[in-house]
């Protein structure tokens, strides 16, 4: 039985061709000077999901468009406007100036030199200073080219030393090149310290990361152990997917390891996908249902906000394992679609969790623009429809999941069965049967104890504290709940 930390989340809708009518007298503002506003309350008072527990997005807040128009104005600065307009509780809405922007980037196409890493404060190090941990290094990037990889260590950005003040601005800021100042480790005090290396990295317009990092089987005393490393639930690798579940199939796989830890979310189809991959093809079975706001959730019917395990992937028989039990190792950084695949399953397979409490995010979105004949969601074939003037895309929570027993509230996340967390002073080779959260987890499997172990010290979380780093952790839904 899963063990669950209460409450709910982030994940991205991505709906088609929706069409509603409502009694709202329709507001007009009497200023073309705050377009991108006027689309961002009409658009937030129809979807989004606290919209009655917000007072500026009621129905009969503005009694004139003369007042509708001086609010609209009394914030002229986009983001803070969206700010204003959003619950004291939400976590994750968020928007972009350029919804070409988002919309490449949940395809895997973005803009980046193909770094990630952990941002890290070391109790041991008594000064403010902060530290990066790479984490993982996109294959094929400007980060995998200058021979970066997964373990490696900096101290400064450009010259100036990180800190709790300057790392946002020196590692993420809108640039596309910067310079790492590298250092080493001191594995037995737990510090590190800076030497002379630097390396200059460039960001690349349209990097493309597969989301399948590693898979492959292992057998060990005969037992076929499946493990999957999968970093974004991205539907353009559907295919690539099940063809991975081809090979587990024909390779006699009996366990099954899906590698969770750094995956922030991403489709909800493709989360339907892996389940049945991994679950079986029973379409008759549910997977998830939606909640929505009370004004939309009236518009549904029932099979309209229902989800059921897939026995096809574009068009192919879908590969199945059909396992009665699975292990995922998650952490704090998984999210979205990753708590998803835990909640949906939970019902119809016994899920092990190794790891860390993941982040608890269960609000789905959807993604909207300024076309109001199509209820300012975004569909691909209305691109031309768009407001030529306006390009800015939200992505506001306006709704919450829940699985086939009525699930739904893990905002806290879920806690592990087996909790083990990663130690950033042992960052092993990701898919190497000794690479720590592995181990772990196959030490389970079999009942062989590993010999690789975490020092008591690294499992200690006063040890080192760990930062945000900017990450938009979703996931989307990619279904038609109305036809045109």
């Amino acid at each position: 039985m899963k063990k669950f930390a209460s409450l709910g989340i982030g994940l991205l809708l991505l709906i088609v061709g929706c069409s509603d009518n409502d009694d709202m007298e329709v507001l007009t503002p009497t200023d073309n000077d705050v377009t991108v506003q006027n689309f961002m309350w009409k658009a937030m008072n129809y979807w989004y999901f606290w919209q009655d527990e917000v007072p500026d997005l009621a129905d009969d807040r503005f009694s004139s468009n003369t007042e509708y128009t001086e609010f609209l104005q009394a914030t002229p600065d986009p983001e803070d406007f969206y700010s204003q307009i959003q619950f004291t509780e939400d976590r994750f809405s968020f928007l972009n100036e350029d919804y070409e922007v988002l919309l490449n980037s949940f395809s895997g196409v973005s803009k980046s030199n193909g770094l990630q890493f952990f941002v890290i404060d070391l109790i041991a190090d008594d000064t403010d200073n902060l530290f990066g941990f790479v984490r993982n290094v996109v294959p094929g990037s400007d980060a995998d080219e200058k021979g970066l990889k997964r373990g490696d260590v900096f101290t400064g950005v450009n010259g100036q030393t990180l800190t709790q003040s300057n790392y946002i601005d020196l590692l993420f800021s809108d640039v596309d090149s910067y310079t790492l100042n590298m250092g080493d480790k001191d594995v037995e005090n737990r510090l590190v310290v800076p030497n002379d290396q630097e390396i200059t990295l460039i960001s690349e317009e349209g990097l493309l990361e597969n989301p399948i990092r590693v898979s492959t089987t292992f057998d060990i005393n005969g037992q076929k152990i499946g493990y999957l490393m999968y970093q974004r639930f991205n539907r353009s690798f559907d295919s690539e997917l099940n063809e991975v579940f081809a090979q587990f199939v024909a390779e006699g796989v009996t366990d099954l390891i899906i590698d969770l830890r750094y995956n922030p979310g991403g489709s909800v189809n493709t989360t339907v996908l892996l389940a049945s991959m991994i679950y079986g093809t029973n379409t008759n079975d549910l997977f998830i249902k939606q909640r929505w706001n009370t004004k939309r959730q009236a518009s549904f019917s029932a099979s309209q906000v229902e989800d059921y395990f897939a026995n096809s992937v574009n068009g192919s028989p879908l590969n199945t394992l059909n396992l009665n039990k699975v292990y995922l190792i998650a952490t704090n950084r998984s999210a979205s679609a990753s708590e998803l695949l835990i909640n949906g399953l939970d019902p119809y397979v016994e899920v092990i969790h190794v790891g860390d409490v993941t982040r608890g995010k269960n609000e789905f979105s959807i993604t909207l623009v300024d076309d109001p004949e199509n209820n300012y969601q975004y569909t691909s074939s209305r691109e031309n429809q768009i407001n030529p003037d306006n390009r800015w895309v939200i992505q506001p929570l306006v709704g919450r999941n829940e699985n086939s027993v009525g699930f739904i509230d893990y905002t806290s996340g879920f806690v592990p069965d087996i909790e083990f967390r990663e130690d950033v002073f042992n960052l092993s080779v990701l898919g190497d049967v000794n690479e720590p959260l592995l181990a772990r987890t196959i030490e389970d499997i079999t009942g062989i104890s590993s010999k690789i172990r975490m020092a008591p010290e690294s499992q200690d979380a006063s040890k080192v504290r760990v930062f945000e780093t900017p990450v938009n952790e979703i996931m989307y839904l990619d279904k038609t709940l109305f036809e045109e």
